[in-house]
């Protein structure tokens, strides 16, 4: 006979959905510190199947073009844009250290 230990199940879900929400919460938090502080992040395009659409020079360009162009118009002062780039970097750290630490749960507490 199978039992299920109902407890443990809802702890490990409520453990699991706010663990998420803390990396995507950080994550996003800092993606938009770094916008804030004039360093728009630019992908690069890539060389992919069919299936996805790629994205052409001239269009990367222009991409490039408006980001440096919002970073020019930037109402912020240099200090508090480099506050803002600080924070984002503490962001991505936040959520670096909250995916490191599950993994550390899993690998080492079983």
């Amino acid at each position: 006979m199978i039992v299920i230990d109902w407890l443990a199940f809802v702890q490990v879900f409520i453990a699991a959905f706010i663990s998420a929400a803390i990396v995507v919460s950080a994550y996003a938090f800092g993606l938009r510190l770094l916008v804030r502080a004039g360093r728009a992040p630019v992908v690069a395009p890539a060389e992919f199947t069919d299936a996805i659409t790629v994205i052409s020079e001239k269009e990367a360009r222009r991409a490039e073009k408006a980001a440096a162009k919002a970073a020019k118009r930037s109402p912020l002062t240099e200090g508090q844009k480099r506050i803002a780039l600080v924070g984002a970097y503490a962001s991505f750290g936040v959520a670096a250290a909250a995916v490191l630490g599950g993994l550390l749960l899993i690998l080492f507490n079983h």
